[in-house]
């Protein structure tokens, strides 16, 4: 099997809600979308947070994707148009009206990841101080999913901010994290 027939395949079980291949896609895109964000705004919070912005449209709006197009040359697109409504809205200088209130539509997968039990296992000690590496709004999801045990949906009442930024930052922080303890042993 070639990595193309991998990629449609992710994506199918993407469609029917399968948060490990949600996880995989944003695993293999993300340095893509994360270059081409970085490149066209020489900003690396904002790249990021566009980045972040485009899983979280992307994975809302799966079932819209046809295999006609090239799934990275999709995922670029919908980056590269978050990229324009932002530069828009600071050139109007309006204030930062994020969506709220927006329905959650889908349950999340309660299977633990690999990253999740790999979290769970190490010392509390030990994995305070592995959180602290992370950045700060990454630090700040795993923490309040981790050791306030808020949901999905109560970190993102919290943060107001939209439940799919939610579950996106916390997909790359517990992968960057898992990274951080991984490396340790």
């Amino acid at each position: 099997m070639n990595k193309t027939e991998d990629i449609a395949e992710t994506i199918n079980k993407a469609k029917m809600g399968n948060q490990i291949a949600f996880s995989n896609l944003l695993n293999t895109f993300w340095n893509d979308v994360y270059g081409f964000q970085l490149k066209r705004t020489e900003n690396e919070n904002d790249a990021e947070d566009i980045t972040i912005q485009t899983f979280s449209k992307a994975f809302d709006k799966i079932n819209t994707y046809k295999d006609t197009y090239v799934f990275k040359t999709w995922l670029i697109t919908i980056s590269k148009n978050i990229h324009i409504d932002l530069v828009r809205k600071r050139k109007r200088n309006i204030l930062d009206t994020r969506e709220n209130g927006e329905a959650i539509k889908k349950m999340l997968d309660d299977t633990p990841s690999i990253e999740d039990r790999l979290i769970q296992e190490q010392n509390l000690t030990n994995l305070l101080r592995d959180i602290k590496k992370l950045k700060p709004h990454y630090q700040e999801v795993i923490n309040l999913r981790y050791i306030n045990e808020l949901s999905y949906a109560g970190i993102a009442e919290k943060l107001n901010e939209p439940i799919n930024n939610i579950k996106v930052k916390l997909l790359r922080a517990k992968k960057l994290l898992a990274e951080i303890i991984s490396s340790k042993n």
